[in-house]
């Protein structure tokens, strides 16, 4: 089973369940939620691009969350009121901020370690061929 689309489903909504608990956590640091959108996104597109290399989805997750931190940098009225709503804050971010590229990038290289270790564990564990 390996690269299942299923399995990366599955680790989407355990990364965007775990995220949104973070935010309602006391003690938990907002930076978690920047390395959990960072994972998530690597989920996402290595769920939708299964058949790509870890190196392409990497530097695809890398792109797409740096151009979103960087989309940041411009405000207009029209980006602002979608940024002022739940989804459009959670999903365009509100604020620039150069450290978020490094938790972005922890969350990325912590979806490659998953995804080594999904691909190292036996395809048929119950020993029937």
């Amino acid at each position: 089973m390996r690269r299942s689309r299923l399995t990366y489903f599955f680790l989407i909504i355990t990364t965007i369940l775990v995220g949104l608990l973070s935010r309602h956590i006391e003690g938990v640091p907002m930076f978690v939620g920047d390395i959990l959108w960072g994972l998530m996104v690597y989920f996402i597109v290595r769920f939708l691009f299964i058949g790509k290399s870890i190196k392409w989805v990497t530097i695809v997750s890398l792109l797409f969350c740096y151009s979103i931190e960087f989309s940041q940098l411009y405000q207009a009225p029209w980006i602002n009121s979608i940024r002022h709503t739940v989804v459009g804050g959670l999903i365009l971010g509100e604020t620039f901020f150069w450290g978020d590229m490094v938790f972005y990038t922890i969350g990325i290289s912590a979806g490659i370690l998953i995804n080594v270790l999904l691909n190292k564990r036996p395809a048929n564990r119950s020993g029937i061929s």
